[in-house]
């Protein structure tokens, strides 16, 4: 599971999801109200919180289609293991 640094920069970036909700690993980020301009912010929030780059190989929608598919993401790109 990530950790809650993840969650809260995730969060920002999630219109549809209420403070009290669940961030479930396996529900769609898309369902969640992120749109294409909110996955570069995503994308540019992740890096600096991470100190990572996402490499061309992570640059598609399955990447950032759930919580768990993005962090795995960061974790392979070099983040800190939980």
């Amino acid at each position: 599971m990530w950790d809650k640094k993840f969650e809260n920069t995730i969060r920002r970036h999630l219109p549809y999801l209420e403070a009290g909700d669940e961030l479930r690993p396996d529900v769609s980020l898309r369902e969640l109200g992120l749109d294409s301009m909110g996955t570069v912010d995503l994308l540019a929030s992740l890096e600096e919180t991470y100190g990572v780059e996402f490499i061309h190989d992570f640059l598609n929608s399955e990447t950032f289609s759930t919580a768990e598919t993005l962090w795995d993401a960061i974790s392979k790109l070099g983040a800190p293991a939980v």
